[in-house]
């Protein structure tokens, strides 16, 4: 989708931050509705390295970056949306306002000419994701996104029946493991040497066929985006073909630093059951509302339900949900 031509500054009814499914879905419902649109894209996919996404109706296997494609190409058709790309939103403020209560002004630094150093709007969605911090491993990359996931529900299904590995040192691993285990009766729970497997834990795992290896990881060995064996720093080798790690994740709301809207214990946007957050105008869809991260279709859903509510709140339309 060709870029919208901006001014250097530029008002609209709602400012979208994050380019992603909820953030998309959102812009598109908000300008089949008439609003004046910008979304904020940075163009850092957190699914940059996954080959193919699944789950999603009609979608089932396309690449991530296609599935971004067209949904650019759908909202090329409503002329109220710009998305500016390669744009990262770099601090929110919101101030009272006498014509419509609040407005909220987003500073932005882009890599593209022309891009405004600064949008008011009426009304801002947060859409902006999680980051990902993987496993200090030094190949770990190489196998990501193809025969390494983070996401069952997402990938498990073309793994079904193989040798898994599980990697992981958060407190739920174990959880984790038994649900992977849905699909595989022959699946390794590596720790790197973290305590965070007890043994009440290992012993209900080992009673599913689920082996716990407590030693530390060297590296991961393979070759062409396929991991063949997890290597242990005392030299053994376990083989597997393919497998899960579990990141730790992080809400991406940096930019929302002098903005006192309520959180939650992790950091991510408290929001009702229609993405509201505790500050009128400020909504949140996606993974920035909601801990762990979402299939692609969910924080899709979530994006047109929260621009649904928008456009009434808009309007003085309230709607309980």
């Amino acid at each position: 989708m060709p870029e919208a031509s901006v001014p250097p500054s530029a008002e609209v009814d709602v400012v979208v931050v994050g380019g992603g499914p909820a953030g998309l879905s959102a812009a598109l419902n908000l300008g089949r509705a008439r609003a004046s649109v910008a979304v904020i894209d940075a163009g850092r996919p957190r699914n940059a390295a996954t080959l193919r996404s699944h789950g999603f109706l009609t979608r089932d296997g396309v690449p991530p970056l296609e599935l971004r494609k067209l949904a650019r190409a759908e909202l090329a058709a409503y002329p109220g949306v710009q998305v500016l790309e390669r744009t990262v939103a770099t601090a929110l403020k919101c101030e009272p306002d006498a014509a419509t209560g609040v407005r909220f002004t987003v500073a932005l630094e882009g890599r593209r000419p022309g891009t405004p150093a600064v949008l008011a709007a009426r009304s801002v969605l947060v859409a902006t994701g999680l980051r990902e911090t993987l496993p200090d491993l030094p190949s770990l990359r190489a196998f990501y996104g193809m025969t390494l996931f983070s996401c069952a529900a997402c990938d498990a299904w073309e793994l079904q029946d193989r040798r898994l590995a599980l990697i992981g040192e958060t407190p739920d691993l174990a959880s984790r493991a038994r649900l992977i285990a849905r699909w595989t009766d022959r699946l390794t729970v590596f720790t790197n040497g973290a305590d965070v497997v007890d043994t009440v834990e290992e012993a209900e795992l080992a009673a599913s066929g689920i082996v716990v290896e407590r030693r530390a990881i060297d590296d991961l060995e393979g070759e062409r985006g396929t991991v063949t064996a997890v290597r242990l720093a005392d030299g053994t080798r376990v083989p597997v073909e393919g497998g899960f790690v579990r990141p730790q994740w992080h809400p991406a709301l940096d930019f929302l630093a002098s903005v006192a809207a309520d959180r939650d214990p992790e950091g991510h946007l408290v929001v009702d059951g229609s993405g509201r957050t505790s500050i009128d105008g400020l909504y949140a869809a996606g993974d920035a509302a909601a801990p762990g991260p979402q299939q692609l279709i969910v924080a899709a859903g979530q994006g047109a339900r929260a621009a649904a509510v928008l456009v009434h709140d808009l309007v003085g339309v309230r709607t309980a949900h």
